[in-house]
């Protein structure tokens, strides 16, 4: 029996709320962090799909950002704990432990970087651009473990959760609260955009660049545009990430985490609204539940991608609505 789609996105917000307030009801905090975890891996893996979904670019290197937002948060809150400035040379910067301040740091640092990384990378196409914006990922890795000043290869230990007006932020089920609302405000945003012009016109440079230019509109424009927003938000995804588990490490800057978002993807859907949301729920599921039982449960994994590959071009939204995803 085919579903409809939208029944299906309302069951999977109606799952993330439901879940957390029996994991609170049942005394397990420990089900709600893992919940949070996958509400924030779902909202980066929301952020690559504003350029894989909508504008068909493979891009390996997108952990750039999640470890750059995850970053900015550490040396603020470093900073901050420790009573020191951030000193930039010509400014110095008192660190921070508000969370909106972090978001906000978090979100320009990495839309930045992501500005500069597309105005190099968006200049090649196809398995060159897949390659440079792994060649940047790994960079901002070694970099990162170069960095003894902020831990280097053993990572940077934060002491304290970061605080938001008026609540309790060391209470598992309000973070989990926070990073939700946060997924639901970026996918209202994704679906407000898909439909617009810009989502339009960007979808339209992944059929076909040439028309694109002969309307008027300028591709590598749009393209930029995409990469400065997707990276904004999966730079925010990191800082999250970083502030649920009080650490920073070099690992943000993986090319297997850039590897995992896409195949979160993947298995939800490519350019599906929750795709990326289904996708992290089965990931993270299988990590846990496997886990358990075996190192080897990216196996079990990989069974499951080339299935979806072989047999659901449209991922697991995509068999269950019968309709196909976009084709990158």
């Amino acid at each position: 029996m085919r579903m409809n789609e939208r029944y299906i996105n309302g069951l999977m917000i109606a799952g993330l709320l439901a879940l957390p307030l029996w994991a609170l009801a049942a005394d397990q905090p420990f089900t709600i962090t893992l919940v949070t975890r996958t509400v924030i891996l779902a909202l980066a893996a929301v952020g690559l799909n504003v350029i894989l979904g909508i504008g068909g670019l493979v891009s390996f290197g997108h952990a750039v950002f999640f470890g750059i937002g995850g970053y900015a948060m550490g040396i603020l809150t470093y900073h901050a704990q420790t009573y020191t400035a951030l000193d930039l040379g010509l400014i110095s910067i008192e660190g921070s432990k508000s969370m909106p301040v972090i978001w906000i740091v978090a979100m320009l640092t990495s839309g930045i970087a992501a500005f500069f990384v597309g105005l190099l990378s968006l200049r090649t196409s196809g398995v060159y651009f897949i390659m440079i914006t792994l060649a940047f990922g790994q960079m901002f890795y070694y970099f990162a473990i170069s960095w003894a000043q902020y831990g280097g290869e053993d990572g940077l230990s934060i002491y304290v959760r970061n605080g938001f007006p008026g609540l309790n932020t060391l209470d598992p089920i309000q973070f989990y609260g926070i990073c939700f609302a946060l997924l639901c405000l970026v996918l209202f945003l994704f679906a407000r955009m898909q439909a617009a012009p810009f989502g339009l016109a960007l979808n339209a440079t992944r059929q076909s660049t040439a028309r694109v230019e002969t309307v008027g509109l300028n591709p590598m424009r749009l393209k930029l545009l995409a990469f400065v927003l997707s990276g904004a938000v999966t730079g925010l995804a990191g800082a999250l990430f970083a502030d649920l588990n009080r650490f920073v490490s070099p690992s943000m800057f993986s090319w297997q985490l850039s590897g995992e978002l896409i195949v979160l993807i993947i298995i939800g859907g490519v350019g599906r609204l929750m795709g990326p949301v289904i996708g992290a729920c089965v990931f993270v599921a299988l990590e846990h539940f496997l886990g358990e039982l075996t190192d080897f449960w990216h196996v079990y994994l990989g069974i499951v991608l080339l299935c979806i590959v072989l047999f659901g071009r449209g991922g697991l939204i995509g068999l269950l609505t019968g309709k196909e995803g976009a084709h990158v």
